[in-house]
């Protein structure tokens, strides 16, 4: 055992301690197991900094800190009995879950996404017309949706824009706000999570989007506390949704930038599984079209050109180029001393693109490309 698998047993420990003693009215004593447990994950991030459940660690420390302040506060006199109680704090808890989760999408529509004309067919197909006629599938429909691509593609933007295309109450998720990972709170999390994308779903259809899935459903190494437990969960709730016999409209949207890091399991029950790639020539003039239709270009500015030499690019990266412009003639005024005053910018010059693009590079390699169509190559099923 390593010395940080041997680190978070001892955290998982004292975590278990606490609620046990928590439960049986023991508070000092729980606050001394509480306290301890969160020095161990405070330790964890400080000792491990790169970890990737860091931000699990931070947060659960906090939950901690939150409940032992309660029990101080009992002991102050501050908080009546009544309120103290392991059971009200457990409720308390459900809710916060739930306010995290229960979003309203970003206001995306499909004309505001640039390209991806075959992801959004795909998506479509799979979502938006079992909604709109249920009658005409007799075989049911995919509900388990894999998007997979480099970061800043539009995945995010894809999940919004059908869930507001069919009025989809729109529960959003990450491995931070799931995936806690001592005394059975994570699973529960994750039953919780579908039973209230079911109710949603008898008023209109639901969607569960997961960002960073593979944080979550990763292939199996180095488990500890209660991972496991959660990748069953998650397996017997999805297999509850995809069942074809049931009409339920519940839809389960994944997304990753590390298609080839999931358990085999999990990629068969996303039977859609839609690669969201970088754009191509005419998508990124497209986007330096839609972009720049907000600034004050000069006449000079060539978009064709900026098209060309951002191969590689992601929409994100060619929204930062044009910002990027904007910040420095906007930096320009206020260094001149002109900014409190009511005159403008000057115009964006072709020479301030250039000298952006100069100053970065794209944020997908060739290799992760060369990657991403190797999975797609394997897996793919649009």
């Amino acid at each position: 055992m390593s010395a940080m698998e041997e680190l978070e047993n001892i955290a998982v420990g004292h975590a278990q301690e606490a609620v046990a003693l928590d439960r049986q009215g023991k508070k000092e004593m729980a606050i001394t197991a509480y306290q301890r447990a969160i020095e161990c994950l405070l330790r964890l991030v400080n000792v491990y900094p790169d970890h990737n459940l860091n931000r699990i660690y931070v947060q659960r420390a906090e939950v901690y800190r939150t409940r032992v302040r309660v029990l101080q506060d009992f002991w102050d006199g501050s908080t009546r009995e009544e309120n103290v109680s392991y059971e009200s704090y457990q409720t308390t808890q459900t809710s916060a879950f739930d306010e995290l989760i229960l979003r309203e999408p970003p206001e995306v529509k499909w004309h505001d996404i640039v390209g991806l004309g075959d992801a959004k067919k795909a998506v479509k197909e799979a979502v938006v017309y079992p909604s709109l006629r249920p009658d005409i599938f007799p075989l049911g429909w995919p509900k388990g949706i894999l998007l997979f691509g480099p970061p800043g593609c539009g995945k995010t933007l894809l999940s919004a824009a059908v869930a507001n295309e069919i009025k989809a109450t729109f529960i959003s998720v990450d491995a931070a706000s799931i995936m806690s990972k001592w005394l059975g709170e994570a699973e529960r999390n994750v039953a919780r999570l579908f039973n209230m994308a079911r109710r949603a779903s008898k008023e209109s259809a639901s969607i569960i989007f997961i960002d960073e899935l593979d944080s979550l459903m990763g292939i199996r190494r180095l488990e500890v506390g209660g991972e496991t437990r959660v990748r069953n969960q998650f397996l017997k709730e999805m297999d509850g949704i995809i069942d074809k016999k049931n009409p339920i409209h519940v839809y389960v949207i994944g997304s990753t930038n590390k298609p080839w890091t999931l358990d085999t399991p999990f990629i068969r029950r996303f039977q859609k599984r839609i690669y969201v790639p970088p754009p191509d020539y005419s998508e990124r003039l497209e986007m330096f079209k839609l972009y720049t239709d907000f600034l004050r270009i000069s006449s000079d500015v060539n978009l064709d050109e900026l098209a060309r030499l951002t191969d590689g690019f992601s929409g994100s990266d060619i929204m930062d180029i044009c910002q990027s412009a904007q910040l420095k003639v906007n930096s320009e005024l206020f260094e001149a001393g002109m900014a409190s005053s009511k005159s403008q910018p000057r115009e964006i010059r072709m020479s301030d693109f250039l000298d952006m693009l100069d100053r970065r590079k794209p944020s997908i390699s060739r290799d992760s490309l060369t990657q991403y169509e190797k999975w797609f190559g394997d897996y793919k099923a649009l």
